[in-house]
């Protein structure tokens, strides 16, 4: 039960990220003037960070100290990162569909293991 109502938090930590990187990229792109990459930059750096936050504090309620439970946050959004573009590339080439529907599914694919890895390993007790 506790980790349904974890994956519940994830997901709503999940959307509130999705929304944030939307509005500082819209922000840095429209409002401050920045290039599309530095503003993607930013507003995705803005996402992980309000990820680790809330997922540390809210979601897992992890005693796990700061700077240690941070470095994992990152190696874990790296690998997980990899993994699905790796997937990508292999649906992209063997599967005969729109690419836009292997981009979904390695979305999900990403989402399963990046709660899996912060669960039992950024932010184990």
């Amino acid at each position: 039960m506790e980790t349904i109502k974890q994956a519940i938090k994830y997901g709503i930590v999940g959307v509130s990220n999705t929304v944030i990187t939307a509005i500082v990229i819209w922000i840095m792109m429209r409002i401050v003037g920045c290039s599309d990459v530095l503003s993607n930059a930013i507003g995705y750096a803005a996402g992980v960070v309000n990820s680790f936050i809330w997922n540390k504090q809210w979601t897992f309620q992890s005693s796990a100290g700061w700077i240690r439970s941070g470095i994992r946050f990152i190696i874990v959004f790296g690998i997980c990162y990899l993994l699905q573009l790796g997937l990508l590339i292999y649906l992209n080439k063997h599967l005969m569909i729109d690419s836009y529907y292997n981009q979904l599914i390695a979305m999900a694919f990403y989402t399963v293991i990046n709660f899996i890895l912060n669960k039992f390993y950024t932010f184990k007790p």
